[in-house]
C-alpha cells in the first residue's frame, strides 16, 4: 500500500533480486547450450566424483568470511599431490551432498521469484545467489563446479608444468653441470699441464742454461797427445779413447754431405725438430726392416750427447725437446754441425771425425792438414754410416753389414744430389779393393820411458791424476828428438848384440842439452816390450847402480876447488887405510884394474888412464864429507848408500839422470841445471799455453875448476897408456879401423869418463861435446855380473856413436877457457916436471902439500912392487906413465919422504 512504510531491506532484497534477474537472463541469452552432462571433465585433469550437496552457508560466518584475508579463504598448497586430490574429493564430496539437501527448496524459491521464461532454463544454469532477507547463499551449481573444476586443473596444470619445469630444469641442469664440470676438468687440466710444462720448461732452461751458453766447453777434450821438440807425436794416452777436435773447415766436404745426408737431410733447413723426418724415417724403417735412417735430428743428437745424456725416457725427450729450439737460437749450424762431428763415436775408441779418420784409414794429421780433411768419398761414406750403430758396421766384425751401411749412404747422397751414380760406382770399386782400412799408426807409444818421465811431471807440476790427465785436452810439447832417439835405440842394440856371450842383456842412455837442461833422448832400457830383459823397467830414471871410476871427477874436482892443480904428483904404490874401530873389515887396501903399481904420477895420468889408488889418496887429502858435497852440489841429489873411501871407486848408487846431470856441469862452467822434459803444454779448449821457464842453476864449481877438470877429461894423449889410440872416447867421425889405418875424419874435442864395477855388474862411460852431456849405462837388471866387459868395451862405444849422432849438423867448437887461470910448469923434489893449470896464487908448496893429507886418517906404508917401468921399487923411473910429464933428473935413491908428491 501506498501509505504503508517500507522497509528498507526488503527494498534492497527486491533490487537485488531483479538485478540477479537481469543477470541471468543476460547470461540465458549469450550462454551456449548446455553439456549432455554437468560432470564433463576438464582436460588434462584427474576425474572427480559426482560434486557433493553444498551444506547450507551460515550468513553469519559467510559474511565473516568476507573479512578474512585472501590467504585464508584459499586452500593450503600442499607438497604431496595425492594429498591435493584427496582433499578436493572430500570437498567435492560434501558439496554434493549439501546440494542434494537443498535442491527442493532452492528450486521452488527459484521458481517463485524468476518469471515464466527464466523459469524453463535448465537447473544447471540456475545462478546461485545470496539472499540478502534469509542471510542464507543460494549456490550457482554449474558456474561454481565449473570454477572448481577449472580451478582445479590449473592447479594440477601448474603443478604438472612445475614438475615438467623441474624435471627439464634438472635434467638440463645436471647436463649442464656435466659439461661444466668436464669444461671445468679441461681447463684445469690443461692448466695444470700448463703450468707443469711452464715449470718444466722453466726448470729444465735453468738447469741446464750454463751449459747451453758454453756448449764448446762440454764437447769432449782430446786424449793427451805427447809430441817431440819438432812436432812429431810419439806418444798419446788412449785408455779412455782417441778424440782431436777439429773445425768444420777442417773437415772434408764429403764426410759433411755424407752426414748430413744420413742423419738429418734437412739440417740447413729445420729450426732443430724435424717431425717430418721422424715420420719418414720411421716409415723407411720400418720397410727395410732395420735403422737406416735416424729419426733425431743432428740438433736433437748434440744434445742428447752433451747434456741430457743417452737414457731411454720420456723426460729425457722432453728435455731434448725443451733445449733444441734454444740451441738453435745461441749457435749457427756450422758451429752445431762442427760440435756434432767432434762428439759422436766411431767404434774402436774413436771419438770424432779426426780419430775415425785415423783409426779406421791411418791417416796421420799434418801441420795444417789434420787427417779428418783427407777423407775421400768413399772413406766418408763409410765413416757416416757408423755412428748409428758402430758395433754392428764395424768393418772388422760384421763386412757384409757394413757395406751394405755403406750403400745406403751413397744413395742417399744420389738421392739429395751431392754426387752422381756414377761417383758413387767409383766409391764403391775403391772400397772393395784390398787395403781399403789401415790401422791406425800413431798409437804406439815410441818412447814409452820418456812419456811415462813426462807423465810423472805432469802429475808434479798439474796435480792431476793419470786418469784425468787421459782426457784433458793436452798437447804437450817436450824436448825429446824422437828421430835421434830412434838412432840411438838402434845403435846400443847393436852394439849390445856384439857383446852376446859376456852376458850383457841391456843399456840405457840419457842425453841432455846442458845449456838449457834440455833433455834430448831419453832410453831406460833396449826394448821396452822385452820381458826378457824387464824392458819396462826405467833403468835411466829409476835405476840406482854403482858408478865404478865415473865417480872420480867428482873427487878430482874438489881437489881442484881446494887449489890443488891437474899436474899434482901422486905416487901410485900400495896403501892400506885403518878403518875405524867395529869395521868390517877392518882396513881398506884399493887396487888398481891392472893389479899392477905405476909409481909417480900426475892428477892428470891418474884420472885419464882410472887408476884407483890415486884417486882414492886424492879423496884421503880431500875429505870425503866435502867430495860428497861437491857431487850432491853438482846434481847427484840421492846417492845411496854409505860414503867412505870405497865412494871414489863407486861405492855409492847413483841414478843416471842425475849423474848425467851432474856430469854437465862440468861443460856448464861450474853451474848445475835442472833437467827438464816439457818444453810447452798447450790447453786445446781454451788455448791456454804453458811455457818451460829455464831456472838459472847454481855455481857448483868454480868456472876455472869446471875448465881445469874438462882439461884433464878431454885429454886424449893422456888416457893411452890404459885405452890404447883410437878408443871410443875419442871423438873421430870414422870407423875404429879407418882410425888405426890413419883416417879419423872429424875429430871433436870431447871429454868422457868411464866406469866399471869390480865385479863387471855395472860399467858406464860418461862424458860432453860442446853441445851435449851424455851418460850410458850398460849390463844386466838382475844383476847378473857381465863377463869381462868393462866401460870402454860396453857402454863407451854406445856413447861415442851416439854422440856423433846427436853432433850431426853441428860446428865443431872447442871449450872454451873462461880465463882466471895460470898455466906454468912445476917441478917437484923427486925429478917429476911437467906443464898445466892453477889458480893464481896456488902455484904448488911442496912443504905445505906433504903434510895436507887428513891426519886422522892412519896410512899404513909398504914397499912399491915391482913393475915394469920402475927399476926400483921406492922411486919412479926416468920413463914416465903419461906423456903429460916427464923426469928432469934421477929421483934421489934414499927412502926418505918424498916432498911434493901424495
Amino acid at each position: 500500500m501506498a501509505g504503508e512504510q517500507q522497509d528498507p531491506e526488503a527494498n534492497k532484497s527486491s533490487r537485488h533480486h531483479h538485478e540477479a534477474r537481469r543477470r541471468v537472463r543476460r547470461k540465458a541469452k549469450n550462454a551456449q547450450p548446455p553439456p549432455s552432462t554437468p560432470n564433463t571433465p576438464v582436460p588434462n585433469t584427474p576425474s572427480l566424483p559426482p560434486l557433493p550437496v553444498t551444506p547450507p552457508i551460515d550468513r553469519q560466518n559467510a559474511d565473516a568470511s568476507v573479512t578474512q584475508p585472501p590467504s585464508a579463504q584459499l586452500p593450503f598448497y600442499y607438497a604431496a599431490r595425492q594429498e591435493r586430490i584427496k582433499r578436493a574429493r572430500h570437498y567435492l564430496e560434501q558439496k554434493s551432498r549439501w546440494e542434494q539437501r537443498h535442491s527442493r527448496s532452492q528450486e521452488s524459491q527459484d521458481a517463485r521469484y524468476l518469471p515464466a521464461e527464466t523459469s524453463q532454463l535448465a537447473p544447471s544454469y540456475v545462478p546461485i545467489e545470496y539472499t540478502r532477507a534469509s542471510g542464507r547463499s543460494r549456490p550457482r551449481r554449474p558456474l561454481r563446479r565449473r570454477r572448481l573444476l577449472r580451478h582445479i586443473s590449473r592447479r594440477h596444470l601448474r603443478s604438472n608444468r612445475k614438475q615438467t619445469r623441474r624435471s627439464f630444469n634438472r635434467f638440463w641442469l645436471g647436463v649442464l653441470g656435466t659439461i661444466g664440470a668436464i669444461i671445468l676438468l679441461i681447463f684445469t687440466l690443461a692448466g695444470a699441464g700448463t703450468y707443469a710444462t711452464y715449470r718444466f720448461y722453466s726448470s729444465t732452461s735453468s738447469s741446464y742454461n750454463n751449459q747451453l751458453l758454453s756448449l764448446h766447453d762440454l764437447t769432449p777434450r782430446d786424449n793427451l797427445k805427447i809430441y817431440d821438440s819438432k812436432g812429431v807425436l810419439f806418444s798419446q794416452l788412449t785408455d779412455q779413447g782417441i778424440h782431436t777436435a777439429v773445425t768444420l773447415n777442417q773437415v772434408s766436404p764429403q764426410l759433411i754431405n755424407a752426414t748430413v745426408a744420413t742423419e738429418d737431410k734437412n739440417f740447413w733447413k729445420n729450426s732443430g725438430i724435424d717431425v717430418f723426418r721422424i715420420l719418414q724415417a720411421a716409415i723407411q724403417n720400418l720397410e727395410h726392416g732395420r735403422v737406416i735412417e735416424g729419426g733425431s735430428t743432428i740438433t736433437q743428437q748434440l744434445i742428447k750427447n752433451l747434456i741430457v745424456g743417452n737414457e731411454a725416457s720420456l723426460m729425457r725427450k722432453m728435455q731434448e725437446v725443451v733445449l733444441t729450439p734454444e740451441i738453435n737460437s745461441l749457435y749457427s749450424k756450422n758451429d752445431i754441425l762442427g760440435m756434432y762431428l767432434n762428439t759422436i763415436y766411431y767404434g774402436h775408441q774413436a771419438y770424432g771425425i779426426d780419430a775415425a779418420a785415423s783409426m779406421y784409414f791411418g791417416l796421420q794429421d799434418q801441420p795444417g792438414k789434420p787427417a779428418s780433411s783427407q777423407l775421400d768419398l768413399a772413406q766418408s761414406a763409410m765413416l757416416a754410416g757408423m755412428p748409428s750403430s758402430p758395433w754392428l758396421y764395424d768393418p772388422s766384425l760384421h763386412p757384409q753389414t757394413t757395406f751394405d751401411r755403406f750403400n745406403t749412404v751413397l744413395a742417399l747422397m744420389i738421392r739429395e744430389g751431392y754426387i752422381t751414380p756414377q761417383q758413387a760406382q767409383a766409391a764403391i770399386k775403391e772400397a772393395h779393393k784390398p787395403g781399403f782400412f789401415k790401422g791406425p799408426t800413431n798409437l804406439t807409444d815410441r818412447a814409452p820411458h820418456f812419456s811415462q818421465y813426462v807423465l810423472s811431471q805432469l802429475e808434479q807440476q798439474l796435480k792431476l791424476s793419470r786418469s784425468h790427465l787421459s782426457r784433458s785436452g793436452l798437447k804437450v810439447y817436450t824436448t825429446l828428438d824422437i828421430s835421434l832417439q830412434d838412432k840411438i835405440q838402434k845403435v846400443m842394440q847393436k852394439h849390445i848384440a856384439e857383446l852376446a856371450g859376456h852376458n850383457v842383456t841391456n843399456a840405457a842412455e840419457v842425453l841432455i842439452d846442458y845449456h838449457n837442461g834440455a833433455i834430448r833422448s831419453l832410453l831406460g832400457s833396449l826394448d821396452y816390450n822385452s820381458k826378457t830383459i824387464d824392458g819396462k823397467f826405467d833403468v835411466a830414471t829409476m835405476g840406482y847402480r854403482q858408478p865404478g871410476s865415473s865417480f872420480k871427477p867428482y873427487v878430482y874436482a874438489t881437489a881442484l876447488e881446494q887449489g890443488y892443480t891437474p899436474a899434482q904428483a901422486i905416487d901410485d904404490a900400495p896403501l892400506t887405510i885403518v878403518l875405524p874401530p867395529g869395521s868390517n873389515p877392518p882396513t881398506y887396501a884399493p887396487k888398481n884394474y891392472d893389479l899392477l903399481y905405476h909409481g909417480h904420477v900426475t892428477m892428470r895420468c891418474a884420472l885419464q888412464n882410472s887408476l884407483n889408488i890415486p884417486a882414492v889418496k886424492t879423496l884421503q887429502h880431500v875429505g870425503i864429507t866435502n867430495a860428497l858435497k861437491t857431487a850432491r852440489d853438482m846434481g847427484i841429489e840421492h846417492p845411496k848408500g854409505d860414503a867412505g873411501y870405497s865412494m871414489v871407486l863407486g861405492g855409492l848408487d847413483v841414478n843416471l839422470l842425475e849423474h848425467t846431470t851432474a856430469f854437465g856441469a862440468f861443460a856448464n862452467n861450474g853451474k848445475t841445471f835442472q833437467p827438464y822434459a816439457i818444453d810447452k803444454i798447450v790447453y786445446t779448449y781454451n788455448n791456454k799455453v804453458i811455457t818451460h821457464h829455464t831456472n838459472a842453476g847454481k855455481q857448483a864449481i868454480s868456472p876455472q875448476v869446471a875448465y881445469m877438470m874438462t882439461s884433464m877429461l878431454s885429454d886424449n894423449e893422456s888416457r893411452l897408456p890404459e885405452f890404447f889410440d883410437c878408443n871410443p872416447l875419442q871423438m873421430y867421425s870414422n870407423s875404429e879401423s879407418q882410425c888405426w889405418s890413419g883416417n879419423r875424419g872429424t875429430v871433436r874435442p870431447a871429454a868422457a869418463k868411464t866406469g866399471t864395477t869390480n865385479d863387471f855388474r855395472d860399467n858406464w862411460t860418461m862424458g860432453y861435446t860442446s853441445d851435449f852431456v851424455m851418460g850410458v849405462w850398460a849390463g844386466n837388471n838382475d844383476y847378473t855380473p857381465m863377463i869381462d866387459v868393462t866401460g870402454v868395451q860396453g857402454a863407451a862405444p854406445i856413447w861415442h856413436d851416439s854422440m856423433l849422432l846427436a853432433e850431426e849438423g853441428h860446428p865443431i867448437q872447442d871449450f872454451v877457457n873462461p880465463g882466471g887461470l895460470d898455466r906454468g910448469e912445476m917441478t917437484y923434489p923427486d925429478g917429476v916436471h911437467t906443464t898445466d893449470w892453477y889458480l893464481p896464487g896456488h902455484y904448488p908448496t911442496f912443504t905445505q902439500t906433504a903434510q895436507s893429507i887428513d891426519p886422522t886418517v892412519p896410512t899404513v906404508t909398504t914397499k912399491h912392487h915391482k913393475h915394469h917401468h920402475h927399476t926400483d921399487t921406492s922411486v919412479a923411473s926416468s920413463h914416465p906413465y903419461c906423456s903429460n910429464f916427464n923426469f928432469v933428473a934421477p929421483p934421489p935413491s934414499t927412502s926418505a919422504p918424498h916432498i911434493g908428491w901424495w
